[in-house]
């Protein structure tokens, strides 16, 4: 676990003065509000931004017991569909996992040049799809991981997946994507998908994983679990 919500809901602020604060949302003002309280209270753990649990769960409000399946269908089934053409380009995977949440796979070679973080231009209409989903539905949460292969020490292949998965985190903030609902994680190079003996597993091993999850009664987005390894 590690502390990111200070850092991220600074950017979050930023992002929205900078945009003009999307005046269409009736949550924004709200969001934004409790943003700036939380600043003071961040706290230890692997939330972006951890900005008034209470606001943001009357915001979203939780699922409950068929709802919840009935809801990540038609998650799913809109992900599927606005990313058809990236999946037939194998560039994204997606996956329904035990939990009822979603695996959204992405492979790093598109998104993100040799040894850096910022995210390459062609790849950021991919992520406008994902964005607009994001906030139709708006009854989950969303931990960006980020993994590498082993080349390299596993300190720098820590930091650079961390970079990683705040650029993708910062990205989805700029388009209007709630801040209280997203983390970011780096796990380097640990929890492998392949062999690193290989140039086919290290690149199956660069990649980003968006594990989005569905906030259920009683629970704020804040309460939402860092999501189990994704490896063998």
């Amino acid at each position: 676990m590690m502390k990111r919500g200070l850092e991220l809901l600074l950017w979050a602020l930023l992002v929205a003065a900078v945009a003009g604060c999307a005046a269409n949302d009736p949550h924004r003002r709200a969001k934004e509000g409790a943003a700036v309280g939380a600043v003071v209270g961040a706290i230890v753990g692997n939330q972006v931004s951890h900005d008034g649990g209470s606001v943001v769960g009357a915001a979203v409000g939780g699922l409950t017991g068929a709802a919840v399946g009935d809801y990540m269908d038609r998650q799913q089934q809109a992900f599927e569909k606005e990313l058809a053409d990236e999946r037939r380009k194998n560039q994204v995977q997606i996956e329904r996992l035990k939990d009822q949440s979603l695996k959204i796979d992405v492979n790093s070679e598109v998104s993100f040049g040799f040894d850096r973080a910022d995210i390459k231009t062609a790849f950021k209409p991919t992520l406008n799809k994902v964005a607009d989903i994001l906030k139709r539905y708006t009854r989950s949460t969303v931990h960006v991981v980020g993994y590498t292969d082993s080349v390299g020490s596993a300190a720098y292949n820590r930091k650079l997946s961390e970079r990683r998965a705040k650029s993708v985190t910062h990205y989805l903030i700029a388009q209007g994507v709630q801040p209280g609902r997203l983390y970011w994680e780096g796990r380097g190079e640990r929890d492998p998908r392949a062999s690193n003996a290989t140039a086919a597993g290290r690149q199956l091993n660069r990649r980003v994983e968006l594990i989005i999850q569905p906030v259920t009664d009683g629970q704020t987005p804040d309460a939402s679990p860092s999501p189990a390894a994704s490896g063998h």
